[in-house]
């Protein structure tokens, strides 16, 4: 008898192994993230952005684009491998060259945007998922920065501002403190690299900021949060307003790599067809998680019951 229970049950474990080693053997889940503090345009015009949304430049980028920015935490462009300058094409800086972004190179002057001080001490909020290694890379554009003119690789210096690498993920948003350029005025993009270390993928965003004068005596002040409504150090508010709560980005399905040369132009079909928003901010894990973690409840607790029916016979 104990040796026909032991079949039974290396049976019951054949039959259940199949389906378990797809959800152990999935690549690296996708770090996901962007900027909500300065708010970028991709955050600002999507279904999450609050009355950003509404605003006429995110209305022309939505019709632009022949979709909402549903997916704004999705903006990736595989096997960079810092080669940023040789693959991302001028005037699409902001899209990283996908289609299904491209509503976001529009030149024009009335981003939604945030008001900075010139000089002082700016910290980023950029919303994520999944803690990631990687480093981060913020560049601002050149004085003179005209905004009603596609913005190209060569209205930003040759070296970031700032570059902070593997930042702690804490409350859904790495925090990344730099100390502002002193000698920027009026309409400025800040301009974001991510390169992520533990995936193959590098993200991409533009935030607009405005310049104020330069405050004198401090020793430093964070942006105006255009996305959490906060003025922790000091620096002005945007005039446009967004939710409260820090969002949890949004998340899609692993997508197949494109070339190292080029962006991944076959990779953007789920982002460019319209889907309804009903996620509110601080929602939950990716769907594609979630639904891998009830497969295999179901699949366990099936298996189990197989075991059990066996073992009885």
């Amino acid at each position: 008898m104990p040796r026909m229970t032991a079949h039974r049950t290396a049976l019951a474990a054949a039959l259940v192994t199949p389906f378990l080693l797809p959800l152990w053997a999935a690549g690296p889940a996708q770090a996901h993230g962007a900027p909500t503090d300065p708010v970028s345009r991709a955050y600002a015009c999507s279904p999450d952005g609050g009355s950003n949304a509404q605003s006429a430049a995110c209305r022309a980028a939505v019709a632009a684009n022949g979709a909402p920015f549903t997916f704004w935490d999705n903006l990736r462009v595989s096997d960079v491998n810092g080669r940023d300058r040789q693959v991302i094409p001028d005037g699409k800086l902001c899209s990283g060259g996908l289609p299904a972004y491209k509503g976001l190179d529009l030149a024009r002057s009335d981003w939604p945007s945030t008001t900075l001080t010139r000089g002082a001490t700016l910290t980023m909020k950029y919303a994520s998922t999944i803690p990631h290694t990687g480093t981060f890379k913020l560049y601002l554009t050149k004085p003179g920065y005209d905004p009603t003119k596609p913005l190209t690789w060569s209205e930003l210096p040759e070296k970031p501002f700032a570059s902070v690498k593997d930042p702690a993920l804490t409350s859904g948003a790495y925090r990344i403190t730099a100390k502002l350029p002193s000698d920027r005025t009026g309409h400025q993009v800040l301009y974001t690299i991510w390169q992520n270390s533990s995936t193959t993928d590098t993200y991409y965003s533009c935030s607009d900021v405005v310049f104020g004068a330069a405050r004198s005596g401090t020793s430093g002040s964070s942006s105006g949060s255009a996305a959490s409504g906060n003025n922790a150090g000091g620096g002005s508010k945007s005039a446009s307003s967004s939710p409260t709560a820090t969002p949890s980005p949004r998340t899609t399905p692993s997508r197949t790599a494109g070339a190292a040369a080029t962006p991944r132009q076959e990779s953007t079909a789920p982002d460019s067809t319209p889907v309804a928003s009903t996620s509110t901010a601080g929602s939950g894990p990716s769907a594609p998680m979630l639904a891998g973690g009830a497969a295999a409840v179901l699949v366990l607790t099936g298996g189990a019951a197989l075991a059990l029916r066996l073992r009885r016979r």
